[in-house]
């Protein structure tokens, strides 16, 4: 079965703006590599600072291939423009990995 990676960000409060429009910006930018499930920006709203950015994929190695390239420049690589970025909105990311064991969909009638 697939693999889920959940990008835990610490985001202050005066940041938040900033963080969802830059994913919004780059809306497309993994939906078409190899071995890409899903992807979904998660906004917290009980009184915490942390955002998750949840996504799927086929396999591990899929993931790591879109990391070791696309990956890469999405989230800031060591290209030539990368002192010219922003600096992040997030105050600190943890990475979670997951093996999806099970999984349910709405019955079909």
């Amino acid at each position: 079965m697939s693999i889920v990676k959940i990008n835990v960000l610490t985001v202050p409060e005066d940041q938040r703006e900033t963080l969802e429009k830059r994913f919004a910006a780059r809306a497309g930018a993994v939906e078409s590599s190899d071995g890409f499930e899903w992807f979904e920006l998660l906004r917290p709203v009980e009184g915490t600072d942390t955002y998750l950015v949840y996504t799927r994929w086929r396999t591990e190695e899929d993931f790591q291939r879109w990391m070791a390239g696309r990956g890469q420049a999405a989230h800031g690589g060591d290209g030539p423009q990368a002192a010219e970025k922003p600096r992040p909105a997030a105050t600190d990311a943890t990475l979670w990995s997951f093996e999806v064991v099970q999984q349910a969909a709405p019955k079909q009638s």
